[in-house]
């Protein structure tokens, strides 16, 4: 029964996918309205040469990694076939609240309600031969949604506030469906008895044994007899991270554990929640370390440049891994095409070697989704115990004996 529920939500998912996507091949226009023809290179016409635009490898992998304004599925030449996803803005000058689709970009060529323009390497090359200067086109990053005049030239002065649902939002707004769906499901099966009185089924087998696997490898050992009260918050960490990771892996999604911006937020939450669970000797041992006086004035600081280190470890450790994998899988597929610009045999050459060593990496990168979800999750907890560890528990310690007679010592991990 609940292989057939996944089937019939992947059904409606993709057909949902199908319905709202382009039904016709999207040609590329450029921001006067007329249909957009790739240019031959500089290099190319400064020969007299008509050769096309080289594969750019560095543009196809931050296209990838980056956030955007739409799915893309996959490409055919100039056509484009994705998933255009809402343009919400607040222009002050234009009269406030402007709601679109993002197609109306038409990847960056067009311009969408005759002001808005998507900032593209395309357009910022545009401008650049239009006599714009370096520092102001640094200013512009790619997917950002400014205002222009009718001739695609930017409006300094305007006030144009971005709200739109950008692909990482939208993957984050399923993952949490896909959780709540799980996890409500679940739930209800134990209300009814199922699982409590006889033994669990279909997703209830697959989910009870890594809530298990939390509460008894990651809460109990660190927090001890506070552990129930902070598990819920340790299977939401692990799940949400978890399903957005794998969400990741997924052929044309986007990789939002790979955003700085999304870890900071659970880096953020998790500090938030350590800090404010911290008991007096947590404090204490921040503001008033045990150590003689001298050396009181140098240890200080350092406690207190933890209280930011440790979110800080688990925001970058999360974001570089899951980004680290993405940028490897798309760098070993995009050798086909680098090899395929100096030779079509070298390209076909190349190319089961490049498929071999990209399906490695993606078999790595599930395990990875596993391994980085519980990290966090472990970490988070190691932290919430050292705020929450009571005074008496060190002094216990101190008093264990060696073999020897004289106290117990623990190694010093380097």
């Amino acid at each position: 029964m609940t292989i057939k529920r996944v089937k019939s939500l992947l059904v409606a998912v993709f057909s949902l996918f199908s319905v709202l996507s382009f039904a016709q091949p999207q040609q590329e226009h450029t921001p006067d309205g007329h249909p957009h023809s790739e240019e031959p290179t500089t290099e190319a016409t400064e020969h007299g040469g008509g050769k096309k635009k080289s594969f750019d490898a560095n543009e196809v992998i931050f296209g990838h990694v980056l956030d955007a304004h739409q799915f893309h599925f996959f490409s055919i030449g100039d056509h484009h076939y994705g998933l255009s996803l809402p343009v919400i803005l607040y222009d002050k000058e234009a009269g406030g609240l402007k709601v679109f689709s993002s197609g109306k970009f038409e990847h960056g060529h067009a311009i969408a309600e005759g002001r808005y323009q998507l900032v593209t390497e395309h357009y910022r090359e545009e401008l650049k031969h239009k006599g714009y200067d370096e520092p102001y086109l640094k200013t512009l990053r790619n997917e950002n949604i400014i205002a222009v005049n009718p001739d695609g030239t930017p409006i300094r002065d305007a006030h144009v506030y971005d709200f739109s649902l950008t692909r990482n939002v939208v993957q984050m707004m399923l993952a949490l469906i896909v959780l709540c769906w799980i996890m409500l499901g679940v739930a209800k099966r134990y209300k009814n008895g199922e699982g409590v009185t006889t033994a669990p089924k279909g997703m209830q087998n697959a989910i009870e044994p890594v809530i298990t696997f939390v509460r008894d490898e990651v809460a109990k050992p660190n927090l001890g007899h506070n552990y129930k009260k902070y598990l819920p918050l340790l299977l939401t960490i692990f799940f949400f991270i978890l399903i957005n990771n794998l969400f990741g892996l997924i052929p044309g999604s986007a990789n939002v554990t790979g955003n700085i911006a999304f870890t900071a937020v659970l880096g953020i939450v998790s500090a938030l929640v350590i800090n404010f669970s911290g008991n007096k000797h947590y404090w204490g041992h921040i503001f008033n370390p045990p150590v003689p006086f001298g050396i009181k004035f140098i240890m200080v600081p350092v406690e207190i440049l933890s209280i930011l280190t440790k979110p800080f470890a688990l925001i970058i450790r999360l974001f570089a891994n899951m980004l680290a994998g993405h940028i490897i899988i798309i760098c070993l597929i995009s050798l086909i095409f680098i090899f395929g610009s100096l030779s079509k045999g070298a390209g076909w050459g190349f190319m089961p070697v490049s498929i071999a060593f990209s399906v490695f990496i993606f078999v790595i990168e599930v395990l990875v989704a596993f391994i980085q979800a519980f990290i966090f999750t472990n970490l988070t907890a190691v932290f919430l115990g050292q705020s929450t560890e009571e005074h008496h528990h060190h002094e216990e310690e101190a008093k264990i004996v060696g073999h020897n007679g004289h106290p117990a010592t623990e190694p010093v991990i380097i």
